[in-house]
């Protein structure tokens, strides 16, 4: 299975920034967007942001205005940067390639192992 490769998480204290990775080789190629995932400790998983092929994005409510997608075609990767990070944005966070039903090979991908991110107040 073709598996994204998250990275940047770390352990920051709150108003601080980071910036997460997702490689995943070929996604820019067959014109998938892709959305960011994550969740906090005892909770389900939440959708976070995403970007489409044509670089259009979209935020849950509680990361607007504080974090931003942009991707990297040469490297078949797109970023997350998150400022002003809140102790409720800890969590892992996962990306995931999506697609319309034409766009098979965007919606057969898998979950990686993400990248965690602590913040403390």
């Amino acid at each position: 299975q073709v598996q994204p490769v998250e990275s940047g998480g770390d352990s920051v204290q709150a108003g601080e920034s980071l910036k997460l990775s997702c490689t995943l080789p070929g996604f820019t190629s067959n014109r998938c967007g892709l959305d960011w995932f994550r969740q906090a400790p005892g909770k389900q998983r939440e959708w976070v942001s995403s970007i489409d092929s044509s670089g259009r994005q979209s935020y849950t409510h509680s990361v607007k205005g504080r974090f931003s997608m942009s991707k990297d075609g040469a490297t078949d990767t797109v970023y997350l940067l998150m400022n002003g990070l809140k102790p409720e944005d800890t969590g892992t966070y996962w990306c995931k390639t999506i697609g319309g039903v034409s766009r098979r090979w965007c919606q057969n991908t898998d979950w990686g192992q993400g990248t965690q991110v602590a913040v403390s107040e």
